[in-house]
């Protein structure tokens, strides 16, 4: 599983090697943007000249140091977020002239405090919910708050043409990522979902839009030419598995393993590390600040209530890519999927008829033997 195709390891490295591309940048006078969530509007920064990086992180190096300051009983991704920090060992946040938050939960908005210490720190105030006019408007003035500020720290004017254009590449990346990731729809698909989650996970750290378009139409290209003249990676027989719930990275690798290791294939990932985001574009015939408000607002996020915009997605997922079973990965104390998930699994039990397993995980290894032996069972169930 560890030898990818070239083209793979490209994507899967992105992230390892943009830190010099985000170095040179810098040298260059571009000014970097780091961001926490797929609510953050990317058009609204790349329109500003600047480019925007993700900070998510998702690995247990840094907990340690962060557990210092945050409760030790806190979620993850914000702990290791933080320790990346705090340690500076992380070049994107080192790099970064302005950090973008938004209030997806009470952990990151107090630990937005905090790094707003170190660094400049603007943060974006979601609505609860993505229901009637007033959430709309309430989201539509942080959009515009975000560009004046943006406007302000970079001496820029992000006008209605440099938006559309953001627009319009935005949303050629998200089709040709959707062409990727929709290889997951054949039977059996032409790729395992361990590649198709590193090339969702690396898209964002490559910074040459058109050149990933390029190398995202090629390796589709590849793949489905590979897959016509006979070659197979995943065996038919493989029971199709979604991936739904938290944010993953390269720590929770151990549930794809566990699940490809086990007689299954992932054949999508409903989060916001996978598709939830890339699903649906930004209008391009509406007014640009409202095209980009209404879009983001209807991220199928556990922070919202009611989120039935999640059910939907997962509903035409679960039949668009014949899934035989769903896997709900929930981070530990992420309290809005953890009380979520008994919503998801009643839908995908009583509604779609089909089984549903949650896993409640953190970024060690320790849980590595307990998870293959509960996702074998629930594998070899189907």
């Amino acid at each position: 599983m560890n030898n990818l195709p070239e083209i793979f390891e490209d994507f899967s490295e992105s992230r390892k090697n943009g830190f010099i591309t985000i170095k040179n940048l810098k040298d260059d006078g571009k000014k970097v943007v780091g961001t926490f969530c797929t609510f953050t509007p990317w058009e609204v920064i790349h329109a500003s000249g600047a480019a925007p990086v993700s900070l998510c992180a998702k690995s247990d190096e840094p907990i340690s140091e962060a557990e210092q300051y945050l409760p030790r009983n806190l979620c993850p991704l914000i702990k290791s977020s933080y320790g990346f920090a705090i340690t500076d060992k992380c070049p994107y946040f080192y790099f970064s002239d302005m950090i973008v938050g938004e209030t997806t939960c009470d952990g990151k908005k107090k630990m937005y405090e905090f790094l707003g210490e170190i660094k400049n720190v603007h943060v974006m105030q979601l609505p609860q919910t993505n229901k009637g006019e007033d959430a709309y408007r309430l989201w539509r003035n942080e959009i515009i708050s975000l560009k004046e500020k943006l406007e302000k720290e970079f001496n820029v004017e992000i006008t209605k043409e440099k938006l559309m254009e953001s627009i319009r590449l935005r949303n050629r990346e998200r089709l040709a990522l959707k062409e990727f990731y929709e290889l997951g729809k054949m039977c059996p698909p032409p790729i395992t979902g361990f590649e198709m989650y590193k090339v969702l996970s690396g898209a964002s750290f490559k910074w040459d839009k058109e050149a990933e378009i390029k190398d995202l139409r090629d390796l589709v290209d590849k793949a489905k030419r590979e897959y016509e003249e006979g070659k197979r990676k995943v065996s038919k027989d493989a029971k199709r598995i979604l991936i739904t719930g938290c944010p993953m990275g390269d720590a929770t690798k151990k549930v794809i393993r566990a699940i490809e290791e086990n007689g299954g294939v992932v054949v999508c990932y409903e989060n916001c590390s996978g598709i939830k985001e890339i699903s649906r574009l930004v209008d391009e015939d509406k007014n640009p600040i409202d095209a980009i408000a209404e879009k983001y607002l209807n991220i199928g996020c556990s922070c919202m209530s009611p989120n039935d915009n999640r059910i939907n997605l997962l509903s035409e997922l679960i039949d668009d890519y014949k899934v035989d079973g769903v896997i709900d990965v929930i981070l530990q104390a992420c309290h809005t999927f953890a009380v979520e998930s008994y919503k998801i699994r009643r839908f995908v039990n009583e509604e779609k008829q089909i089984p549903y397993m949650n896993i409640e995980t953190d970024y060690s290894q320790t849980d590595v033997g307990q998870l293959n032996t509960r996702i074998a069972a629930f594998i070899e169930m189907l």
